[in-house]
């Protein structure tokens, strides 16, 4: 869906204080930006926000960063972020980070060992085959993730689409990740720390059933 142009949106996400303006600065540096040496978790296409202000609520033990590309989005998540964190009695957000970024060019914005565990939620599934190079788990990005990736690093994955499902396990396989734990029904599966996103509620009301994996880094 085009999301129409909000001239108001970059001018609000710079005023924030968990805004990063430009990601490549921070280089090898984000714990720093952090000031403390926490676990950092890395979600890939946040849309709205609703997925990593639940997780940096209930885990201040870890820092979080969620990209999207557009500040039309990211605007929504900062808003849904500084609500939760708001409710939860939080005056202000110190464990996640918001910023604009190409995934393309991740590689660019984070160095070795930086990031702990990455998140891929409901990316686009590119079906057709001279597309499907675009998507955020095929090999040519799981190269790149492996770069800043920790060496027992960890990639949690969920997707509505059986034939990406299907198909990523053998990526990450190729890619020298060990598949430790996958489910075709994550929400009758009984795994305990799910954050369900508005994607996800929207094919379960459409009895479409979340597909769930977690590779592990082993190479």
């Amino acid at each position: 869906m085009r999301l129409r142009k909000k001239p108001w949106a970059r001018p609000e996400l710079e005023s924030s204080d968990f805004f990063i303006i430009d990601p490549r600065e921070y280089k090898e540096k984000w714990s720093n930006l952090f000031n403390n040496d926490n676990p950092i978790h890395l979600e890939l296409g946040c849309g709205k926000g609703n997925f990593v202000c639940k997780h940096g609520v209930n885990h201040p033990e870890r820092n979080y960063i969620a990209i999207d590309i557009k500040d039309e989005v990211l605007v929504l998540a900062k808003r849904n972020i500084e609500e939760e964190f708001k409710k939860a009695g939080k005056d202000k957000v110190e464990n996640v980070k918001l910023t604009a970024l190409e995934i393309a060019f991740i590689e660019e914005v984070f160095g070795k060992n930086e990031i702990s565990q990455i998140y891929i939620n409901f990316c686009n599934p590119w079906p057709k085959k001279k597309h499907k190079k675009r998507r955020l788990t095929h090999n040519q990005f799981l190269e790149r993730y492996k770069k800043f990736l920790k060496a027992d690093g960890e990639i949690w994955f969920k997707t509505d689409d059986d034939e990406l499902f299907l198909e990523s396990q053998e990526y990450f396989t190729q890619s020298g990740f060990a598949i430790t734990y996958i489910t075709y029904d994550l929400h009758e599966s009984g795994f305990k720390d799910n954050v369900v996103t508005e994607h996800e509620r929207m094919f379960t009301e459409m009895e479409i059933k979340t597909k769930f994996l977690i590779a592990k880094l082993i190479n």
